[in-house]
């Protein structure tokens, strides 16, 4: 259990399950109207702190800057919702609803205080004269969620080129040479008449082919953060007190 003079380094301090998790913040600690010990926390939870869930605090404990209930944390967001007096109290109805959803035995807790007394648990400070006036402010915070994957996936295409190379062939060409001193040695050299055939063979070029794979770039995927901004509306809650036969100087009206 917590003592009173821990209570300020509980409040609007962080709540944590028996597991070590994160529930929320600490928004008010509630006492026993009898014994004056801390009774009861309520803890912001959700989104932004938009719900508040009663745990009890008597087996709580301070550990460094956080409050560790033993409770887990689901359990805790869970609990019933209970209503509050104008008077900041729980009624017993109430307590008993939430000492059932926490599996603590209510006539048990209800012998352990003095006879005749009620359970109802009042908030945080003193009781006086004066009446406390509460906003709530919204807190605007960002999570970091998945918004999509990005793939780098390599596949193949053909398509077609077409270069212009010069390419070259041998053609028959008939040379007649008439016959004169210089080559009628030659001409006279073997029989007189006869049958000859003489080949040539005749070569041209023909365009070849040929693919070869080459690198020409590597491609990798990074990322890098971009930062812009995006307006977020909540409604938030406000008391305000109003006086009845008094001026706002608190001098009382009189009567015409």
């Amino acid at each position: 259990m917590i003592t009173r003079e821990q209570i300020p380094t509980v409040l609007d301090h962080p709540v944590h399950d028996a597991s070590g998790a994160k529930i929320g913040d600490a928004r008010h600690v509630f006492f026993d109207d009898v014994t004056g010990e801390p009774e009861w926390v309520s803890v912001r939870t959700g989104l932004f702190g938009t719900s508040e869930s009663f745990v009890p605090i008597h087996d709580a404990a301070v550990v460094e800057d956080h409050l560790e209930v033993p409770y887990a944390k689901d359990q805790v967001k869970d609990a019933p919702n209970v209503d509050i007096d104008a008077g900041g109290h729980l009624s017993e109805q109430e307590e008993e609803r939430l000492y059932q959803y926490y599996g603590i035995n209510w006539d048990a807790a209800w012998q352990d205080a003095p006879s005749g007394t009620g359970r109802a648990a009042g908030t945080t400070g003193t009781t006086d004269d004066a009446m406390t006036r509460s906003e709530e402010e919204m807190h605007v915070g960002v999570e970091r969620r998945e918004a999509g994957r990005a793939r780098l996936r390599k596949y193949v295409v053909t398509e077609e080129q077409q270069y212009t190379v010069p390419v070259r062939h041998e053609e028959v060409r008939v040379e007649r040479e008439p016959i004169s001193d210089t080559n009628r040695d030659r001409a006279m050299t073997g029989q007189d008449i006869t049958e000859a055939e003489h080949d040539v063979t005749l070569y041209e070029e023909q365009p070849v082919v040929e693919t070869r794979a080459v690198p020409k770039e590597r491609v990798r995927l990074t990322t890098e953060e971009v930062e812009e901004e995006e307006t977020v509306t909540g409604e938030v809650r406000k008391e305000r007190i109003e006086t009845e036969g008094t001026d706002e100087q608190g001098d009382q009206r009189r009567r015409r």
